[in-house]
């Protein structure tokens, strides 16, 4: 049996590397990389504890921020993974948005406005729930804008992602893959559950119908838009477990390569005596 693949070299596997144009093949949505479920529960519940520390330092230190992009299909697991890695954090100093379709106010102003006012303040982590992708997912498939303009909106995300970086926000963005037959099975089970009803949208069959132009769309944003400073990683989505893994382990990887320190005390503790 392959030895797991864990660390830098599980890393290694899921990042875009900037100019690289990958296929998005169902297959690969199915990858484990050599671990077994009960291996990667308890390699994750490790990590999580490893994360809430490193959040802690992260909100002591206040210099940087860091920026989690999560980008699916219908169903890809971008609530469930929310709700598996990232309540090991603080919530005072984590906050999930997540993006629907543009509101009235929102359409009246340039498409990264809605975007740019919940990118998170330095010492916090902020995660969005969809993105500013949108603008180039689907808006180009259900062709909301002309061509032209979409087209331009890479080059502007790039831009703006590197603003970010500049000014000490780490961007992590993570694609969350699915196969064509595991969102089927995901959308049958909702459908099954009267607890989760609720989140099935007749819409998103629609949209299954356009899978390969998604796929498409999906294959432009990551070759574009993958770059040196803010990289894409392709996470394998079919099972939740190796998905939960991965996701945690390029954060613990991300918030350890920040400097992180706690403030200096302007005093001497050792003087200070309690009565």
């Amino acid at each position: 049996m392959p030895k797991p693949l864990s660390g830098e070299r599980l890393i290694e596997k899921l990042i875009v590397r900037p100019g690289r144009r990958l296929h998005l093949k169902d297959e690969n949505a199915k990858l484990s990389f050599g671990w077994e479920k009960h291996e990667a529960v308890i390699a994750f519940e490790e990590n999580r504890q490893r994360l809430a520390d490193l959040q802690y330092q992260l909100y002591a230190d206040g210099r940087f921020g860091v920026l989690v992009v999560l980008q699916a299909t219908d169903g890809g697991g971008k609530d469930s993974t929310v709700r598996d890695v990232f309540t090991s954090m603080n919530p005072q100093g984590c906050v999930v948005t997540s993006f629907k379709a543009p509101t009235g106010e929102e359409l009246k102003h340039d498409y990264l406005w809605r975007v740019h006012k919940h990118v998170p303040a330095r010492g916090e982590v902020g995660v969005f729930n969809r993105s500013h992708y949108e603008d180039v997912l689907v808006v180009r498939v259900q062709q909301l804008v002309p061509e032209a303009t979409w087209k331009l909106r890479y080059d502007h995300i790039n831009d703006f992602e590197r603003m970010l970086t500049d000014g000490n926000i780490r961007v992590i963005k993570l694609f969350l893959q699915i196969s064509k037959a595991e969102q089927k099975t995901r959308m049958e089970e909702r459908l099954a559950d009267p607890t989760k009803q609720w989140k099935f949208n007749a819409d998103d069959l629609e949209k299954r119908k356009r899978w390969d132009d998604y796929r498409e769309a999906f294959e432009a944003m990551l070759h574009r838009c993958s770059t040196a400073h803010a990289p894409w990683y392709v996470i394998p989505g079919d099972r939740k477990w190796l998905r939960n893994l991965a996701v945690s382990e390029i954060l613990v990887s991300a918030l350890n390569e920040l400097p992180l320190r706690f403030p200096a005390t302007t005093f001497d503790p050792s003087k200070i005596r309690i009565r």
